[in-house]
């Protein structure tokens, strides 16, 4: 046990749980989807705000281009917010599958090492059932057994 064992940490325990870690993730999400839902609001305010302010000997485009670069550095922001939601989306899947893969890892080394000490010790072929008892003789298989469905209840000489 070393000294960061001792300490705790917040999100330890949702990090070693891959459902409390979905579950993170998935709030994380929403917070960042209603944000992303109020920037857009803003965003249309901010448009309609800029594009709507003149000038004094103003052309009809100038507001427009004075606008755009406030426009654009919303729409990063909006794009950044977006990514980051899908990006939580795809954590949480990865989060998932690396339990699984550490679930398959550890049985495909077990069949792995089963498969190797077989080959190291190969049983040895057993014989089929040997028939004597019922009154074969057991030297040839294919001439002492009934020859059709009619012969099933007689035993051959």
């Amino acid at each position: 046990m070393n000294s960061t064992d001792r300490t705790p940490a917040p999100l330890r325990d949702v990090a070693q749980n891959a459902e409390a870690t979905a579950r993170y993730l998935a709030d994380m999400q929403r917070v960042l989807l209603d944000m992303g839902a109020n920037l857009e609001i803003l965003q249309r305010e901010i448009r309609v705000h800029c594009r709507s302010v003149g000038v004094e000997g103003d052309r009809w485009y100038h507001a427009r281009l004075r606008a755009l670069p406030v426009e654009r550095a919303l729409k990063d922001v909006l794009k950044s917010v977006n990514s980051l939601t899908g990006g939580l989306e795809k954590s949480a899947y990865k989060r998932r599958f690396h339990d699984e893969v550490v679930v398959n890892t550890g049985r495909a080394r077990k069949e792995k090492e089963l498969e190797k000490a077989r080959k190291k010790n190969p049983q040895p072929i057993q014989a089929a059932p040997n028939s004597r008892e019922d009154g074969d003789t057991g030297q040839n298989p294919s001439y002492g057994g009934p020859a059709s469905i009619y012969d099933l209840g007689r035993k051959s000489a």
